[in-house]
């Protein structure tokens, strides 16, 4: 058989692709887990001194809240999700109490929303977020330790484009800045979401899958150790696009841990970084010790 006599690949069926990955059908209300966010949100930025708003982009005009620890500690940045036009670090500022209380500093990062902004321009903003901190250890008292990433959903995807080769020296930073990546239920290949309700409003062809695609961009040999979860009760594709993710990253000669977190779903596991000992905590804790720290 010659290959053009080769039969054509199935397009995935639309109406499968969008049950896969509609998220705010897995769960009995969206509303109820929107509301778990804000109000521990709320708690944290009662109980926890902070500096918010402050502009990383001036092209943007995007800004992050910065939650301090002690002076020399590492520092978390923590991405949101909602597909890249929901949500917002107000609604996230939950992910700092975990890390913060293990002695990070910890970032929260908005961007522009699409339609406001493409995904081109998303990527370039939080690159630029992790930019604007590396070159300001001094100013927030941020240690010498590479930096830890983490996002969830669209925000793990974004994790995915932070680890991804080739940008760092663009904006002016070593290659080794980032040192622990927590993509937590992320989208590392965006080809699947083409064929679902996500591409009404993404418009992606093939160029932009490509470009924005992190399972397309993996460096060999990277000196980052990725640390991916999907929860348990999430959908068949979210848990595909972890393992597929984490295998290809091992596959490269890199550092990965697939994180088991069964009896979670897409929301609540992320909601599990507001405790200090639970396992996301911990497992980002000990990817990037502090040097301060002796152990025995």
């Amino acid at each position: 058989m010659t290959d053009s006599a080769q039969p054509a690949q199935a397009r995935p069926d639309r109406a499968e692709m969008d049950r896969q990955y509609n998220a705010r059908e897995t769960v009995p209300s969206f509303e109820a887990e929107l509301a778990r966010y804000q109000a521990e949100s709320d708690r944290v930025r009662r109980d926890i001194p902070h500096q918010r708003d402050i502009v990383y982009d001036p092209v943007s005009g995007e800004t992050l809240d910065f939650y301090p620890a002690a002076p020399g500690s590492r520092l978390f940045i923590w991405i949101h999700g909602g597909y890249w036009r929901a949500l917002s670090k107000d609604d996230n500022a939950f992910a700092v109490r975990g890390l913060h209380d293990r002695g990070f500093h910890v970032a929260v990062v908005d961007y522009t929303l699409v339609p406001n902004a493409d995904l081109d321009e998303i990527v370039r903003q939080v690159r630029t977020a992790v930019a604007f901190l590396a070159q300001n250890r001094d100013r927030f008292r941020i240690g010498p330790r590479p930096l830890a990433v983490g996002g969830s959903s669209a925000g793990g995807h974004l994790v995915g484009m932070l680890l991804a080769g080739g940008w760092t020296d663009r904006f002016g930073i070593p290659g080794d800045t980032i040192g622990v990546g927590l993509a937590l239920s992320g989208i590392h290949d965006l080809e699947p979401l083409r064929h679902s309700y996500v591409n009404d409003f993404m418009q992606f062809d093939e160029a932009s899958v490509d470009r924005n695609s992190p399972i397309r961009h993996i460096p060999a040999g990277s000196r980052a150790t990725l640390l991916a979860a999907a929860g348990g009760d999430e959908t068949a594709q979210f848990a595909r696009q972890t393992r597929a993710y984490v295998d290809a990253w091992r596959a490269a000669g890199n550092r990965a841990e697939l994180v088991d977190m069964p009896g979670f779903h897409h929301f609540d596991i992320a909601l599990s970084l507001v405790d200090p000992d639970g396992t996301l905590a911990r497992a980002v804790d000990a990817a990037l010790p502090d040097p301060a720290i002796r152990p025995g």
